[in-house]
């Protein structure tokens, strides 16, 4: 089969390491796939057999919406691609204008619960839609076409298991990209009123670091607070601190979540409906966006007095199952 890809960047994110394990994935069972982005860090992990291609397709500009577009829609044609499938609002439009164009099936994937405006007329419009959950599913609702389906995150089997933190003192950890929609400011706020003895390690980075750095001097915190940039190595990080928080105010469905979950290691996270989906009990979350929650919770953690929540790995696919699903709603709006 031949699949093209088309992502607004390749910069660190889930969605994008999403497309990166999707697209080598498929390579590896003998398909041809193209990558359509406006490039970043991750293209060279990217499988020598995968074609890569540069459009500003991360750009919010009709013009270059339409330029890449025709671009696209050519290279479908010339090709004889057999789906478009796109990851984002603003390639969502490019893929479906190239999708008419081609005359190729479009399918996109639903990361998030995006807000409902004429943004996301095209999902409404495609051949088939992906959901990353059933809260997305839930959130699109009517928008969604008839052929749609929910297909978790594939994820690699980890190379580690959790073990602790050898340091003595209590260490919490933030993995992700450093925005609003995943809660830093509140976990920030939220420590600003934690006693004892602890850390938190931030691995990760956006474009709120520079605020958060900041808020984080303004609560006092910058003696127990390190901000470590991306990392390559973030099983290794999960495997050795003392707690994962993931305090995201919206969410799909979090890769970073799905980490330490199948590494074993301890977690406090947002109750959103997408965690409650791995949740073995969702009593046992902390309300999204709420810093005294928050901070009642992690304070309970320190003291041996609120344990951490408990998840299912057995939920979390691979990305061997990933794909094969995956292929089955391209099968199935080519039938």
């Amino acid at each position: 089969m031949k699949v093209m890809m088309i992502l607004p960047e390749l910069v660190e994110g889930g969605v994008e390491r999403h497309v990166l394990d999707l697209s080598n994935h498929l390579c590896t069972m003998g398909h041809r796939v193209w990558v359509v982005s406006a490039g970043g860090s991750l293209e060279d992990r990217l499988s020598p057999d995968v074609e890569v291609l540069h459009l500003p397709v991360h750009l919010k500009n009709p013009a270059t919406a339409l330029y890449s577009a025709v671009r696209i829609a050519r290279i479908a044609s010339n090709n004889r691609l057999d789906v478009i499938h796109t990851h984002s609002r603003v390639p969502n439009w490019i893929g479906w204008w190239a999708s008419r164009m081609s005359r190729v099936p479009l399918v996109i994937t639903a990361h998030s619960c995006y807000r409902r405006n004429v943004a996301l007329l095209p999902i409404n419009r495609a051949d088939g839609v992906i959901c990353v959950s059933e809260s997305v599913r839930e959130h699109l609702g009517e928008l969604l076409p008839v052929r749609s389906a929910v297909i978790f995150n594939g994820m690699e089997e980890p190379s580690v298991t959790w073990v602790g933190d050898p340091g003595g003192i209590p260490s919490f950890l933030f993995v992700g990209r450093i925005t609003q929609s995943k809660g830093l400011g509140v976990l920030l706020e939220a420590l600003g009123g934690v006693d004892g003895d602890w850390r938190l390690d931030v691995v990760g980075d956006g474009p709120q670091r520079h605020q958060m750095e900041a808020l984080s001097c303004r609560l006092g915190l910058s003696n127990r607070v390190t901000f470590h940039g991306f990392r390559d190595d973030v099983d290794h990080w999960m495997s050795r601190c003392s707690c994962f928080v993931f305090p995201s105010l919206e969410e799909g469905m979090g890769r970073t979540l799905m980490r330490a979950v199948q590494i074993g290691t301890p977690v406090m996270a947002s109750n959103l409906p997408a965690v409650r989906e791995l949740a073995l009990d969702p009593s046992e979350l902390v309300p999204a966006g709420d810093p005294w929650a928050w901070r009642f919770a992690l304070a309970g953690f320190l003291r041996g007095e609120r344990p951490s929540a408990r998840f299912d790995p057995g939920r979390i696919p691979s990305v061997q199952t990933m794909a094969l699903r995956v292929l089955d709603v391209y099968r199935g709006v080519l039938a």
